[in-house]
């Protein structure tokens, strides 16, 4: 294990195999159909339905028919059942957004059915490609096609119930709600730095395991972004980390259809997006008219199979909310449809004499063919993967502790512990010997810091950079891309292969990425954010540079975990309980000052309770004053308490770590630590008083920052906004005296 655990050579490069499984213009399609027989019986069953959408085509659908025109002729009527389905749902809801997943549904259809390669009856498979709708607005199309597909989590009965409360067809797509969405989007542009981190995940894993005659990783991510998208700053940090990495399995497809909720895209946007692609470093095609041509992005997709360099580009022209009278105007992105216009729209794919949400039957078939293709391909994968293991039986381990959620047993022993005779040191010194350590057990550890890692102390020693020349490299540099860095390790967090994807900044800078934080959150993501010079406590570089409201903006994230250590040892027990949630995201808030290895009471264990008694002279009865404190402001809070009690008085310190953990805790835990009966209590913490009453109760009194701090020596600053030890005895005093 020791061997497994700690080897960093590269096993392959992840390019070796690129053009193993290109597509080469070889689409699943009627070929795939094994017998003459069986192939010309589907054929006739596919007769009527095409002279009804075609009338000149029941000749051509005869049994020595051309494969090549009836698979046309079938795609374009799938892709009429495609729309009417799109519109059976929102006239259904009276909710949606339409006009996207009617301009698209050429290339919703032929990702489904023909380029991409996945098991509906079974959605997690580990090779499976993934797909990202950064257009988040547009899910109604993935939701057909979803269906179409044959994955169980959306029925017709799903279709009906859009946007409605508990249904598995929420407004915008949800991961943790329908199987077969692999990332929470809606914020316009976050879909595209996902997909990068999908496409990174799957090149660093294929460089670490692939081998010349097994190879166990090899797959694509797709993501289509529309025009928002495009204008969001996120989705260029991405792209250019996409490109400067050479992610070439990663295939963007941009829905140009023109158009926003205000209006045209030229009220605010008129470059050429094609060219500032190709600037960043990418293969860019244009398809010019998709809905009369769905061939031409079959082809397509085949070029960006067959590059091996760089990641593609695909802008497809389409028009919004195709078939209805507001075709090709931003009144089609959102709404339903006049009883005229629906009416139309059904005539023009001859649809009128069909019931709302009516599936052609050979459609649920034609469907299967790409779903029996992803299973077979499935089993190929198992039996690879069983090869594998008899001829790489180290490699073979590692790869199943990652698959199977990245954790090693006893991983937690790893991590330092301090005494009270070791050096003092800032917690994000702390925390690097943590993250270090980690990283020797943890073979899923990867990450970065957007452009601060010798001030964030994350760099992981014993590895490689993550590059386009070592793809098994652990540390990846993001260059000064909050963003980006946040939900591209969201990426990496949902491809779902064990990989525990850590990003650095300065806690300030959280601000940056707040959006892709929510979303960590949201769609359960276990990113670990570090975060360093975490109080007004950084000094020199004032107030542009030091949080104050941050802390608060975080606790108020649903879900998320905000650790503020005050030692060494808080901060192992943070680290051990960010990893061990692997479906939830974490702050780990860190200080540029020194304080204690071990300030006297603090517990690793107790962390995981997100407050507890550090100290307390009360004995059997009820302390006389509550001091609580996190950070480096805990130790002003024990130091207080010992002067306190050198005059006889009753004094508890209480560490409130975490918040939400503490939270959580049993009423009778939580009544323990801060009894009711106890009204005198103070909060030392240099950051926002926002939340801290609901501690120290009415008659309490919050220490905090009411400004944006300023520029100075950290002790000057600390000593200007009054935390101090001397200060914190000063208020605890007028307390004890009233």
């Amino acid at each position: 294990m020791s061997s497994l655990i700690f080897r960093s050579l590269p096993l392959l490069h992840h390019n070796i195999n690129n053009n193993k499984r290109s597509l080469s213009c070889k689409f699943t399609t009627i070929c795939n159909i094994k017998t003459n027989t069986s192939k010309n019986d589907y054929k006739l069953s596919w007769n009527d339905e095409l002279e009804t959408a075609f009338r000149s085509s029941s000749q051509d659908n005869e049994e020595d028919a051309d494969d090549e025109l009836f698979q046309r002729e079938v795609d374009a009527r799938c892709v009429d059942n495609i729309r009417m389905l799109i519109v059976d749902a929102v006239q259904n809801a009276k909710a949606g957004h339409p006009g996207m997943a009617l301009g698209m549904a050429e290339v919703g259809y032929v990702l489904y059915r023909h380029a991409m390669k996945y098991n509906p009856r079974n959605p997690k498979w580990f090779n499976r490609d993934r797909f990202v709708l950064s257009a988040g607005h547009g899910c109604l199309l993935q939701y057909v096609c979803l269906h179409l597909a044959g994955f169980d989590s959306v029925q017709i009965e799903d279709l009906k119930r859009i946007c409605k409360l508990g249904s598995r067809t929420p407004g915008h797509p949800e991961n943790v709600v329908t199987e077969g969405i692999e990332a929470t989007t809606g914020p316009l542009g976050q879909g595209v730095p996902n997909a990068v981190g999908f496409s990174l995940a799957e090149a660093h894993l294929a460089a670490r395991f692939n081998k010349p005659d097994a190879v166990l990783v090899d797959h694509r991510t797709y993501c289509i972004m529309g025009d928002g998208c495009a204008m969001e700053g996120i989705s260029h940090e991405a792209a250019s980390l996409a490109a400067h990495w050479k992610l070439n399995k990663l295939t963007l497809i941009y829905d140009d259809n023109r158009n926003t909720i205000d209006g045209g895209t030229s009220l605010a946007f008129s470059e050429d997006i094609s060219a500032r692609f190709e600037a960043l470093g990418w293969h860019t095609i244009t398809v010019a008219n998709v809905h009369e041509d769905i061939g031409a992005f079959k082809k397509a997709l085949c070029a960006a199979s067959a590059e091996t360099e760089r990641p593609t580009f695909i802008k497809v022209r389409t028009l919004i909310g195709r078939l209805s009278v507001k075709e090709g105007t931003s009144k089609a992105h959102h709404g339903t449809f006049d009883e005229d216009d629906f009416k139309k729209m059904r005539q023009k794919v001859k649809w009128e004499d069909r019931k709302p949400f009516h599936v052609v039957p050979m459609i649920y078939r034609e469907m299967q063919i790409q779903a029996e293709h992803g299973e077979r391909l499935e089993k190929e994968w198992y039996s690879t993967m069983n090869c594998y293991q008899s001829k790489y039986p180290q490699e073979a381990l590692e790869f199943k502790i990652l698959l199977s959620g990245g954790l090693v047993p006893a991983w937690e022993n790893s991590l330092p512990r301090w005494s009270t005779s070791d050096p003092i040191d800032a917690t994000r010194g702390y925390s690097e010997k943590c993250l270090n350590n980690l990283a020797k057990v943890l073979p899923g550890l990867i990450g970065g810091s957007a452009d601060l890692a010798s001030s964030n102390k994350v760099y992981l020693h014993d590895c490689e950079d993550f590059s386009s020349s070592s793809p098994w490299g652990r540390n990846i540099r993001y260059g000064v891309r909050e963003h980006a860095m946040a939900a591209i390790s969201n990426g990496i967090a949902l491809h779902g292969s064990g990989l525990i994807p850590f990003a650095a900044t300065f806690l300030i800078f959280s601000d940056y990425m707040k959006n892709s934080i929510r979303l960590s959150a949201l769609s359960h993501a276990g990113v670990l954010y570090i975060l360093t010079h975490d109080s007004i406590g950084l000094g020199e570089d004032g107030p542009t540079h030091q949080p104050v409201e941050q802390l608060a903006g975080l606790r108020a994230v649903p879900r998320l975990l905000v650790f503020r250590p005050a030692d060494g040892n808080e901060t192992a027990g943070a680290y051990i309980i960010a990893v061990k949630n692997r479906d939830v995201p974490s702050v780990i808030a860190l200080s540029r000052q020194k304080v204690e290895a071990n300030l006297e009471g603090t517990s690793v264990i107790e962390v995981e309770r997100g407050g507890y008694i550090l100290s307390d002279n009360s004995g059997q009865d009820l302390p006389e004053i509550i001091l609580i404190g996190t950070g480096s402001e805990l130790c002003l809070c024990e130091g207080s308490a010992e002067t306190l009690r050198k005059e006889g008085r009753k004094v508890r310190v209480v560490s409130l770590v975490c918040w939400r953990l503490f939270d959580s805790q049993p009423k009778e835990y939580k009544e323990f630590v801060l009894p009711k009966r106890v009204r005198k209590r103070v909060s030392v913490e240099a950051g926002s008083p926002l939340g801290w009453r609901e501690y120290v109760g009415d008659e309490g009194v919050v220490m905090a920052v009411e400004n944006f701090g300023a520029s100075g020596a950290y002790l000057d600053t600390f000593k200007k906004f009054g935390f101090t030890k001397e200060n914190v005895t000063k208020i605890s005093w007028s307390l004890l005296d009233e």
